[in-house]
Parts: structure tokens; C-alpha cells; sequence
């Protein structure tokens, strides 16, 4: 349950303001369909977290557990310090209209995600907890309780969430499971 509930909640954090939420709301701009818009975003962020999960589990079986233990402290340290910094969206992740709402959806949302916060921190929660399905399932959660909104409030929401504050206590958590990884705080990381 720790692993589903810290997944969740440090992917929604970091989410606020990221790419993929600017990513969100120009969608929801630009074709006003909600609801393959979020699905589009579920089935690319479940496809692009599973990977990352995969690939932050075979780490572990590459890495002894005290290299793991750095690797992944100093991880979350880097992640603490990544979410500071403020993202903007590239404008050829917009998407091509080709492929319909649904299909523009899951492909700039997948290429969004490529290398993002979120994908980073799935590799290292991932490699963290023992459970690639419930951090997958987590991180998964924690993107849509982001972007959803995003996608149906629009850019009213942008403007009133103090995405500073959303930042730093991002970072905060990020610092702090970094600290407890690299010291092995009560033998849980």
C-alpha cells in the first residue's frame, strides 16, 4: 500500500505544472472532447509508466543493494531539484490532428512523458519498492488526479493552483526519500 500511495502522490505533486498538464490543457483547448482526451491519457501514461517500471526493476537486478541504495538516493536528491524547475511545452508535442482527438491524444502524451519527471521518478520508485504493477498503478493514478482536472477545468485551474508551493512540497518529498534511501531510514527503502 506504501508503494501505490507514495507513487500516487509524488507523481500528482510533480505533475502540477509539468509539460504534460500545459500538454492537458492545450488539448482540452484545442478540441474540446474531454473524454478521449482522457483516455488518451490513461492508455499513454499506463503504456509509458509500465515501462518505466520494467526497466526500474531489472536495475535491482543489476545493482548490489548498497550501489541500489545510493543510486536511488541520489535519484530522488536529482528529482528534488529537477521539479524546481519550471516546464514549458514544446510546440511539437501539440500533435498532429491526422489521428483524430483519441490517437493525437496517446501520442503526444506518450512523447510528452519521454524522459519527463514522471517517467524518471517511475524508474526510480520502481526500482525502490517491490511492486512494478502498484507503483504503475500509482504513478498512473497520481497523472490522471493531475491531468484530469486540467483537461476539463482547462486554464481556469492553471491559474489559480500556487504551482510553487505545489513544487516545493514536490521537492521536499523527493528530498526526503532521497535521505531515507542513501541513510536506510528504519530498513523500509
Amino acid at each position: 500500500m506504501e508503494a501505490f500511495l507514495v507513487s500516487t502522490g509524488i507523481v500528482a505533486l510533480a505533475e502540477i505544472g509539468d509539460k504534460t498538464q500545459l500538454l492537458s490543457l492545450l488539448l482540452a483547448a484545442r478540441f474540446r472532447k474531454p473524454l478521449p482526451i482522457i483516455l488518451g491519457i490513461f492508455l499513454a501514461t499506463v503504456a509509458n509508466h509500465a515501462l518505466a517500471g520494467a526497466l526500474g526493476a531489472w536495475i535491482t537486478t543489476l545493482l548490489g543493494p548498497d550501489t541500489l541504495r545510493w543510486v536511488l538516493g541520489l535519484s530522488f536528491i536529482a528529482m528534488a531539484a529537477w521539479i524546481l524547475v519550471p516546464d514549458k511545452i514544446d510546440e511539437e508535442e501539440g500533435g498532429k490532428e491526422r489521428f483524430g482527438v483519441l490517437g493525437t491524444t496517446i501520442i503526444a502524451f506518450f512523447l510528452a512523458e519521454m524522459g519527463d519527471k514522471t517517467q524518471v521518478a517511475t524508474v526510480a520508485l520502481a526500482a525502490q519498492y517491490a511492486s512494478v504493477a502498484t507503483v504503475v498503478l500509482g504513478t498512473t493514478l497520481g497523472m490522471m488526479i493531475a491531468n484530469v482536472p486540467a483537461v476539463l477545468l482547462g486554464d481556469k485551474l492553471a491559474h489559480r493552483l500556487p504551482v510553487r508551493l505545489v513544487h516545493g512540497v514536490a521537492a521536499a518529498i523527493f528530498a526526503i526519500l532521497g535521505g531515507l534511501a542513501i541513510f536506510n531510514a528504519g530498513g523500509a527503502i
